[in-house]
This record gives C-alpha cells, structure tokens and sequence, in this order.
C-alpha cells in the first residue's frame, strides 16, 4: 500500500517530524489473530520505509524501535545559532577540564587528594557533557534526529554514570575540605593515598551502579506510536511518560534509586559544611576564618552549581508542562555547570593558576 492510499484510510502526519502515523486492522486468519497494531513510515521527498511499533508482541519490538529527539526547535534559521552555541560550550568544557588534568598530572605539588579528586572531576565534566553534546550537533548538521532504542539506553547509562559520579566526587570532596578544616593536623594521616584510592574505587562502583540500575528500569518499558522525545537527549522522566505500560512501578524505583544514590551524596555534603561552618565560626580571628573558609570556597561553589542547577530543571519539569523550557533547563546542568567548574577552581585557586602557568611556559619553550 502506497503512501496516498495510507492517507485514503485514515493516516496522519506528525507535526514536528516527516513521520506518518497510521493504525491496521489485520483481519483473522490462519497467520495472525485479528490484532490491532499500529505502524510509522519516515518520508520525504525521495523515499519512504516502513516499521512497526506496536504489533502482536510488544515485549520485542524495543529491539527495532528508534526513538525521534525533537530537540529545541525546528525553525531553521535556529539551527546554526544552535550548533554553533553547543559547539563553542563543548570545546570550553573539554579544553578546561583537560587543563585541569594536565595542571594536576604535571606538578608534584598538586599530588594531594584534593586536587586528584579535582582531576577525576574534570575527567567525569568531560564525559558527561560529551554523551549529550555531540550527538546534539550530529543531529542538526546531518538533520537526522533518530536515535536507537539501544543508543537511547546507551546515552542514558552513560548520562546517570557521570551524572552520579559528580554527585559521588563532590561529596568525598567536601569531606576531603571537613578534615581539612576540622582537622588540620592528622590531615595526612586521615587522607593518606590507601584511604584516597578506596574512595575513587567506591565512587566509580557506586556510579556504576546507579546507571546499571537506570538502564535495567528503561530497557522494561514497552512504546507504541508515541516516539517523540521533547528533549536533546534521552531523559528518563520522558522515557516514562512515553511507554504504553503501565509505568508506578519504575516510577516507584526511580525514585527509591535517585533517594539512595542522590540523597547520600547531598547528604554527606551538607553534613560536611555544617561542621565546617561550625569550626569557622568558633575561629578567634577574621583572618583565620577567611583563609579557613578560602580553602573550601570553590568547592561550595561548585557544590551549589551543580546541585542548584539539577534542582532549577526538576522544578521547572514539575511546574512547568513545557517540554521546550524544560530542555533549556537541562542545558543548565548537563552542558554550562561542566563548562564553568574549571574556570571557578582555578580564578579561585592559586596552586591551579601557578601550575597552568608553569604547564603553558613549559609548552611554550618546548
């Protein structure tokens, strides 16, 4: 059947994307049962291919189903402005967290749990930001959307990865600041390397974990003709209200995951600073309490960044039904918070100014 006679019997067009949408009745025989199914076709102007997303045994089809991301908008002349934006705040991100690692690696004095810790953040900002961004640009200059229902479970194991392993890094970072503050003395003996090596080990498993966890809860869910996502990448809370299953119950895990994997990690920082506020605060001297507070004050910064901006976009998804505002919220923690952490460490940090300094004058004499 042609794509005019499809349209003879009832078929539409989606409005945001050359997809045609179109429901078969197939009628009882010896091969099939009388099912309701329903079917999508891509089209354009030079062909048209056919696939079924809702047959006879829905639990299969997420093996062939892809998935349409719509992005922020379709108007055209947006979309140079738009790659062009998420290129520049990619290669930001990449250029300066990668100079945080080569500051770190190259200068012995930086061989400190706190600035190792700094490294593996920088290296975590690079791989989160490089499941979303890439593939944003992809999709505008080859103007194909698609994504996979696999590349959708890939991008979002990879996305809760990183994603909790900032959550995760933070947190071993404020207690790393706590027993600097509170403790100053036995910081050596407290943050020796052994203890430093487990709490990387720890974080990398936890993170695994959690995304493991996501990607196990995503791959369950089954999808008819809706395959639309409202957003530049794969969001599960989108993935969610997608699915023609009923989905309280991954709602119900979601939730039980994001409270331990999240609400540890906040917890662990806000303990942290309550105690470290508390020492300062009973420090007899101005100046004490000042370089006391200056040696924690890029890391609250961060702190407040990343989880103000993951906060921004959870309200703005529950207060506002707009899809598009909610996307744009996104961009606030998935693409600007990894672009900014390097240049709020190292403005505020002298260690990290002197060893980009000497790592530049090395580069420059070589």
């Amino acid at each position: 059947m042609n794509v005019l006679s499809q349209l003879k019997n009832g078929a539409k067009f989606s409005s945001s994307a050359n997809i045609l949408f179109t429901n078969c009745t197939n009628a009882k025989s010896d091969d099939n049962d009388g099912y309701l199914y329903s079917s999508f076709f891509y089209v354009n102007s030079h062909f048209y291919s056919r696939s079924c997303l809702c047959s006879v045994e829905p639990q299969n089809l997420t093996h062939v189903l892809e998935f349409l991301l719509l992005g922020f908008s379709d108007d055209p002349e947006l979309q140079p402005l738009t790659c062009s934006l998420f290129l520049s705040m990619y290669l930001v991100t990449v250029i300066g967290n990668l100079l945080i690692i080569l500051a770190v690696s190259s200068d012995s004095h930086l061989h400190t749990p706190m600035y190792i810790f700094l490294s593996i953040l920088s290296l975590s900002d690079i791989g989160f930001t490089t499941t979303t961004v890439p593939k944003v640009i992809w999709d505008i200059q080859t103007h194909n959307r698609v994504m996979s229902h696999t590349g959708c479970l890939i991008q979002l194991s990879f996305f809760n990865l990183f994603g909790c392993l900032d959550s995760v890094l933070l947190s071993m970072m404020a207690y790393d600041r706590f027993v600097a503050v509170c403790y100053p003395l036995h910081y050596p003996v407290i943050m020796n390397p052994r203890l430093c090596r487990l709490l990387i080990l720890v974080s990398f498993l936890t993170s695994l974990l959690d995304s493991q966890l996501h990607c196990l809860i995503m791959s369950q869910l089954i999808f008819c003709t809706n395959v639309e996502i409202p957003h530049f990448f794969c969001d599960p809370p989108q993935l969610l209200k997608l699915s023609c299953n009923d989905t309280s119950t991954n709602k119900i895990f979601m939730y039980f995951i994001g409270a331990i994997f999240g609400g540890i990690p906040v917890s662990g920082v806000l303990c942290s600073y309550i105690r470290i506020v508390s020492s300062i605060l009973r420090l007899p001297s101005t100046g004490g309490k000042y370089k006391a507070f200056s040696t924690c004050g890029s890391h609250l910064f961060v702190v407040c960044l990343f989880y103000g901006t993951g906060l921004g976009v959870y309200l703005s998804s529950t207060i506002s039904h707009s899809p598009t505002k909610t996307a744009v919220a996104s961009v606030m923690y998935a693409v600007v918070a990894p672009m900014l952490n390097p240049f709020i460490y190292s403005l505020r940090n002298r260690d990290i100014k002197k060893a980009l300094q000497r790592l530049l004058n090395r580069t420059a004499l070589s």
